[in-house]
């Protein structure tokens, strides 16, 4: 049953939609907000079937994603006990806010570079630094360096990649879907 293959056929043509770049800075810069899916997949494909232009979409993924995450600082600092705190806790994300909160006061500014590079929700950490009144130029330079890092090594990688990538890819990506639901079950029934 070929699952994955159509998806990333799909995921292959809308990327090179003519406003595929203001889909990826949309996704990017609400991703950074309340937006749960990464632009990763959409900057990947993007970059995969354009490899001419693929640090363009790095820069443009950056952007709008340093710029969403200004808008959860803003939000964590005006509104977080207005409207946030009913909503994250009703959606049962209480915990992960607490243990964010305890990384600010472990690590400072390090966790929001962390955040931004790695697969870690960004959008908790842009939120939490408003609520916990971080100072924002050190915020707003940790955002930039690491979903700068992040975004300009996927980009990267796929543009190195290119064609002979892209049909790699198509090729074993029936393997890599079912290969990471398999991990991703088998985490869960750990961590339980």
């Amino acid at each position: 049953m070929k699952v994955f293959q159509p998806c990333y056929d799909l995921a292959i043509r809308w990327s090179r939609h003519p406003h595929a770049s203001r889909y990826l800075g949309g996704l990017s810069f609400a991703e950074s907000m309340f937006f749960p899916i990464p632009p990763d997949v959409m900057l990947a494909p993007m970059s995969l079937s354009q490899p001419s232009r693929a640090w363009y979409f790095a820069m443009l993924t950056t952007l709008t994603s340093v710029i969403g995450g200004i808008a959860g600082y803003f939000l964590g600092y005006f509104a977080f006990e207005a409207w946030l705190q009913p909503v994250i806790e009703s959606a049962g994300y209480q915990p992960k806010l607490d243990t964010a909160m305890q990384w600010f006061t472990d690590y400072g500014v390090w966790i929001v570079f962390l955040a931004g590079f790695s697969p870690i929700p960004y959008k908790v950490f842009t939120i939490s630094a408003g609520f916990l009144h971080m100072a924002f130029l050190p915020f707003v330079m940790a955002s930039v360096v690491g979903r700068g890092a992040r975004f300009f090594l996927v980009a990267g990688l796929m543009r190195w990649g290119g064609a002979a990538m892209e049909a790699k890819l198509r090729q074993y990506v029936e393997i890599l879907g079912w290969a990471v639901v398999a991990l991703a079950v088998l985490a869960y029934l750990i961590l339980r």
